[in-house]
């Protein structure tokens, strides 16, 4: 079997994006890559979206950007600008052409489907692939969209609706998600923060027809694309190895209070080109902890008062747009993070500290 200098498990977004780094940053010219990854074909399957904190590899890649963006609660709405941080959507299946069209072009690189038709012990090992055995009972925010198209202009594609919570909440935490692409385009989400034992409230598919006819007004709409994934909360006790590094969500690149993963990882991809020479020796990429404390005791207050959750979101945005989309993306100083922290219910947060 073949030995390879860098060998990274999983092609997602994870492995394609260090992949990529890697490449574009010209650390394969003499170096040689294998991806592990079982999948026949690349086709769109995600959608991940974020707002543009920093400059990404992407930007050929997104479906749509917005300016603006609403939050809902049964009884009130907020309306935000976000022009300096737009929010992006990328297409995926722009996302993988842009990568493996770039990545073909080099002979060092090459596609395995199975980890035992090549040689581990001598490779550096990027693992973007997470076990998340026996974890059904951790929080998890699991969701199911679909783009829809209408006869007619329905939506205003200058703004989205990233939160509505007048929704049936069934004792967990949920809300649905807008992304309208066109005027007569748009992905429509169910999003659950709760664990994965709960099989009440996974009939996605009836909740979002019940959306779109009693709360959107839409009932004549063709299905042109759906997705459905879960997104872990919660951090993975990965065991470490000699000469193995974990990307994507088994890296700890998912934001926990949002489930926000894309950004991080190109970040972590950017930190691994730069120090690929001395990579196994070099700091631990990581989220800054401030943000796993802050998360940990806002996931707490979730547990415990699910009902009130769209309230607590809502209020978050009582700050300026800039303090809580920083907030939300990492990239909040310390003031920022004390603006957010007094605009939350205090005696609620309190209470999870002890």
């Amino acid at each position: 079997m073949k030995d390879f200098d860098y060998i990274i498990i999983g092609g997602g977004c994870a492995g394609l994006s260090l992949a990529y780094e890697l490449e574009i940053s010209d650390k394969l010219k003499n170096k040689s890559l294998a991806i592990i990854e079982p999948r026949d074909q690349y086709k769109r399957d995600k959608t991940w979206s974020f707002w543009k904190v920093f400059p990404h590899n992407f930007d050929d890649c997104v479906k749509k950007s917005w300016d603006n963006f609403s939050i809902n609660i049964p009884n009130d709405t907020k309306f935000i600008d976000c022009k300096l941080t737009p929010y992006q959507s990328i297409d995926s299946g722009k996302f993988y052409d842009k990568i493996l069209s770039k990545l073909k072009l080099n002979e060092n690189i090459k596609f395995f489907k199975n980890i035992n038709d090549i040689e581990l012990s001598n490779s550096i090992i990027f693992n973007s692939v997470p076990n998340y055995e026996n974890k059904a009972n951790n929080l998890w925010q699991h969701f199911c969209g679909v783009e829809i198209e209408t006869e007619k202009d329905f939506f205003d594609d200058q703004i989205f609706n990233l939160m509505d919570f007048a929704c049936d909440q069934k004792n967990e935490v949920h809300f649905f998600y807008t992304l309208p692409f066109s005027k007569k385009s748009a992905l429509v989400e169910t999003t659950w923060i709760s664990n994965l034992s709960n099989e009440n409230i996974k009939d996605y598919d009836n909740q979002i027809d019940q959306y779109l006819k009693n709360h959107l007004n839409i009932r004549n709409y063709k299905i042109n694309f759906k997705e459905e994934g879960s997104i872990p909360l919660f951090r993975n006790k990965n065991l470490k190895k000699l000469n193995e590094i974990y990307i994507g969500s088994a890296g700890d690149m998912t934001r926990l209070s949002t489930g926000y993963t894309f950004l991080n990882i190109q970040e972590h991809s950017k930190y691994i080109a730069e120090n690929i020479e001395n990579i196994s020796k070099a700091k631990l990429f990581k989220i800054k902890k401030k943000y796993d404390l802050l998360d940990n005791i806002f996931l707490k207050v979730l547990r415990n008062n699910s009902s009130d959750m769209g309230e607590i979101f809502f209020k978050m945005f009582n700050s300026s747009p800039k303090t809580a989309i920083n907030f939300l993306s990492n990239k909040s100083n310390f003031l920022e993070d004390l603006e957010i922290i007094l605009k939350m219910p205090k005696w609620k947060f309190l209470k999870e500290l002890f």
